[in-house]
């Protein structure tokens, strides 16, 4: 993670699950943090358990993605604590179980205000700071939803989806004049975080259980790792998750018919 070493990294979603784990794995690397959820106490947590080497490397910054008109001002003091941003990884967000005939249009706005128009909000704050400096990293934690769809995740698959259209199209017009900016999208699987306790049901209200498949997931710790080796590598696009998620993308890909017959009977709860 030499690398890294220095970086100013701006992580979003940073009190729990995958955002946790890369704060923890930044940190160890010598990354200077800055750590972003709605929740401070938990971000002061996370904080704490950081190597005390790096706490002075480290600091909080509040923040509710849901709220877009506070967003660009959380950019702007998020670029007053170290004076620059190197990279900024867009892990903030909330997930669906619930079927589209059950969920109201409130909840699918609001996934997609979350998921979507924050990270692109964020986004949009930092990029002339990145074209004045000529150098700087979008992560998006996208999902392997973000390429396919299933049951009780339309809402979800729907913001997912969007953050591709957007993050390949910045992507293709950047390469044109600045090659020293790169766009990153992870498209992790299941991952044994709390995402399936806050994920939304039909009427709005949080499922408060944990599901088999998100049980059985990888480790946000190791889904932390790939991610940084991804960032490392500056790869456009990567897959994380176990085999029949990444056999699910390439399926979707090259056998749609058949990917569109075996989602019908998919276990995703």
């Amino acid at each position: 993670m030499s690398s890294l070493k220095g970086k100013v990294i701006w992580v979003t979603g940073a009190s729990s699950g995958i955002g946790e784990s890369l704060s923890y794995l930044l940190a160890k690397g010598g990354a200077r943090l800055i750590l972003s959820s709605r929740r401070k106490d938990e971000l002061e947590r996370v904080k704490g358990n950081c190597p005390a080497s790096m706490h002075e490397s480290i600091r909080i910054l509040p923040l509710d993605l849901s709220e877009e008109a506070t967003l660009q001002l959380s950019a702007e003091a998020a670029l007053q604590i170290f004076g620059h941003i190197d990279i900024l990884i867009n892990n903030g967000g909330i997930s669906q179980r619930s079927l589209a005939k059950e969920t109201t249009l409130e909840v699918d706005r609001k996934i997609m205000e979350v998921d979507y128009f924050g990270a692109v909000a964020l986004t949009k704050a930092l990029l002339p700071h990145f074209l004045k400096r000529k150098s700087g990293h979008f992560v998006t934690i996208s999902s392997v939803m973000g390429i396919i769809g299933t049951p009780y995740r339309s809402g979800y698959a729907a913001a997912k989806h969007a953050l591709h259209g957007f993050y390949d199209s910045l992507r293709a017009e950047l390469w044109n004049d600045h090659r020293t900016i790169f766009v990153t999208l992870v498209c992790p699987g299941w991952v044994r975080t709390n995402v399936t306790l806050n994920a939304l049901k039909g009427d709005g209200t949080p499922l408060q259980e944990m599901d088999k498949t998100t049980a059985s997931g990888l480790s946000p710790k190791e889904c932390a790792r790939q991610i940084i080796h991804a960032i490392e590598r500056k790869k456009e696009e990567v897959y994380i998750g176990g085999a029949k998620e990444v056999l699910g993308v390439y399926l979707k890909r090259f056998f749609p018919t058949l990917f569109s017959k075996l989602v019908r009977k998919v276990s995703v709860r």
